[in-house]
């Protein structure tokens, strides 16, 4: 990791599930070159992991926002820092 890398892992809450949102987000972060992943939790939310270049991964928190047309993003909680996982961005399973 270098020091214009960052890692964050972020919970998403609102209408996050059943609208498409981890696939929207896979795509939006593949996009910007991240590694990571995503996934539902049982409650209900979203979780993220974004890892890459300091400033995609500022601007992947800024779009979790928006998400995909029926999402209703209602809050992102950044929770910390991680260390950077090896290769492209996935979506993993309930968790």
């Amino acid at each position: 990791m270098t020091a214009a890398d960052k890692c964050v892992r972020a919970i998403i809450r609102g209408r996050v599930q059943g609208v498409g949102y981890r696939a929207w987000c896979a795509q939006a972060a593949s996009e910007r070159a991240l590694s990571g992943w995503v996934r539902n939790r049982r409650s209900g939310e979203v979780e993220a992991l974004f890892c890459g270049e300091e400033a995609s991964v500022d601007a992947m928190l800024a779009v979790a926002w928006e998400g995909p047309r029926f999402a209703r993003v209602l809050e992102v909680e950044v929770i910390g820092e991680k260390a950077i996982p090896p290769g492209p961005f996935e979506v993993r399973d309930t968790y």
